[in-house]
């Protein structure tokens, strides 16, 4: 396994997801895209990724569970990769100043502000993962955003600074290295401990029905469903576009 990922920059591309995708056979194991500007990036739901060129971090690592040093996957533990790219997002976050929280299943928030989301996309080989693309975009030296835009922040509003694209995605690599190489039970501990609104109570909206109902995030299952503690003491467990935030 690679010691270093060394970032592929490009100036201008549809998405470094459907960059990464295209090309999968061409990139090796631990690939990083990334691009200055993106005219078709693409988030979670179908929805649209806009960041300002130049601005923002928009980059997707390429894993390959076939490749040399690279433990297989299982398709039942998915879930590992959205705690990976979240907590190594909270992890550069934190290095400059700023605690962050990640909002169910992989969004990452600063209170109760989008800072960065992610798209993960994965084939499968039978009951194990081929490989995946991680894309991820982080919301860096971008001061005004859309009015479609829900809730947004980045890194210069919360904390007066500029960055340096290139230098802070060396900088996320480092981090995410480190937690891509740590075991599970020390990931789910720490995805735990930042989960957004855990033990908080929130409104949240049944998608399937269109209630809005009170609760308490109580954590994750094992199935990486989010667990809820309704007002009756009673748990419900809810799939990704099973529930939504009331922000």
């Amino acid at each position: 396994m690679k010691e270093r990922m060394t970032p592929i920059w490009f100036e201008e591309l549809d998405s470094t997801n459907n960059e990464a995708v295209r090309w999968i056979k061409n990139f090796d194991n631990l690939s990083v895209l990334a691009a200055r500007k993106q005219f078709a990036g693409r988030g979670q739901r179908g929805n649209k990724w806009d960041a300002e060129p130049g601005a923002n971090l928009t980059f997707s690592i390429i894993l390959k569970y076939r490749a040399a040093g690279m433990t297989p996957l299982p398709a039942t533990r998915q879930f590992r990769l959205s705690r990976i790219a979240a907590l190594s997002v909270c992890d550069f976050l934190a290095d400059k100043g700023v605690e962050a929280r990640i909002k169910w299943p992989n969004d990452v928030y600063v209170r109760d502000r989008k800072i960065c989301g992610m798209l993960i996309e994965s084939s499968l080989d039978g009951e194990y993962v081929d490989w995946s693309v991680v894309g991820i975009g982080i919301n860096l030296n971008q001061k005004k955003f859309p009015v479609e835009v829900i809730n947004p922040t980045s890194l210069t509003l919360l904390t007066g600074n500029r960055y340096d694209v290139v230098a802070e995605l060396d900088a996320f690599c480092t981090f995410f290295l480190q937690r891509f190489r740590e075991d599970g039970s020390r990931l789910r501990a720490d995805y735990e401990r930042l989960l957004y609104r855990k033990n908080e109570l929130h409104s949240f909206t049944d998608c399937a029905t269109g209630t809005v109902f009170q609760g308490i995030i109580r954590g994750i299952n094992e199935d990486a469903r989010l667990v809820v503690e309704l007002n009756d003491g009673s748990s419900r467990t809810f799939a990704f576009k099973e529930i939504s935030y009331i922000i």
